[in-house]
C-alpha cells in the first residue's frame, strides 16, 4: 500500500499516517494491485478537512469532507469512496447480467442439423368483434399490427383488414 500524506497548515504527524494507513485497507480488498491513496489534510477556520482520492480498477475514486475532528472526517472520507465502489462494480455487474449484448448467449445452428420448416412458431389469442370495416380500419391505424380480424357487421361474415405497404391504405380479404 502506497499512502502519500500531504499537509497543507497541518502537520501530517505519524499517528495521522497510521490512521490513514489502517482506514485504507478495507480499500485494498476492493483491488489485487497495490494501492495508491493520496490524502491531503488542512484546517480552514474550526473545520479539519480531509481530501482522500484513489485510483482503483481504472477509475478514480475522490472524497473530501470537513469536521471538527479530522479522525472523522478521514473515516467519512473512507466511507464515501468505499460506497462510490461498491455503486461502480454494481453498475457493471448490472450491465454484464442485464440485456446487453457482452451477457447474451449466441448459438449458432448449422444449417444441416436444425431447419425449422413449416412450424406454426407463435400463437396469438384474441377476441373477434362485430363492427363495421370503417372501425376496423380505425382500429387498425391506431394498432402498431399489420392486420385485423373482425366480424363485419354488415354481412356478419369473418374479414381481415390489413395495411398496404405504402403506410397510407389498406387492403380488405371478405369471404365469398
Amino acid at each position: 500500500m502506497n499512502i502519500k500524506i500531504t499537509g497543507k497548515d497541518l502537520k501530517a504527524t505519524d499517528s495521522i499516517k497510521e490512521y490513514v494507513e489502517k482506514k485504507c485497507e478495507r480499500l485494498q480488498k476492493y483491488t489485487e494491485e497495490e494501492l495508491e491513496v493520496k490524502a491531503t489534510i488542512k484546517t480552514e477556520g474550526k473545520k479539519q478537512v480531509a481530501e482522500l482520492s484513489t485510483n482503483i480498477n481504472g477509475n478514480i475514486y475522490r472524497a473530501v469532507t470537513e469536521k471538527e475532528d479530522l479522525y472523522a472526517s478521514i473515516d467519512k472520507d473512507i466511507d464515501i469512496i468505499e460506497g462510490q465502489i461498491r455503486k461502480t462494480k454494481a453498475k457493471k455487474e448490472k450491465q454484464m447480467t442485464s440485456g446487453s449484448i457482452k451477457a447474451q448467449e449466441f448459438i449458432s445452428f448449422n444449417e444441416e442439423s436444425h431447419q425449422v420448416e413449416q412450424e406454426v412458431l407463435k400463437t396469438t389469442y384474441y377476441e373477434v368483434r362485430p363492427m363495421s370495416v370503417e372501425d376496423a380500419k380505425m382500429k387498425l391505424q391506431d394498432s402498431n399490427n399489420m392486420f385485423l380480424t373482425f366480424v363485419n357487421a354488415e354481412t356478419e361474415k369473418v374479414n381481415v383488414i390489413f395495411k398496404l405497404k405504402d403506410g397510407i391504405n389498406f387492403g380488405l380479404v371478405e369471404p365469398e
